[in-house]
């Protein structure tokens, strides 16, 4: 499991519905959580599907030397 930060902007209501039920929203289109890498992937896959025009960032927690990766 690692922490995992999403970042939205413009997106449907119904994607940031989807995201609070894996990741706590801190503000508005800012979300945080621990997932695994499954579960990452899986709601990577719901950004994509339901993002609508707008944009999304995410980053996790990796061992490399940076610390974290995103897409």
């Amino acid at each position: 499991m690692s922490m995992v930060v999403v970042v939205t902007e413009n997106v449907p209501p119904r994607l940031r519905g989807r995201l609070a039920v894996w990741l706590l929203e801190v503000r508005a289109g800012v979300y945080v959580g621990d997932t695994s890498k499954r579960i990452r992937e899986m709601i990577w896959q719901q950004i994509t599907q339901l993002g609508g025009c707008g944009n999304a960032v995410m980053a996790w927690a990796t061992n490399t030397e940076s610390g974290f990766e995103f897409q």
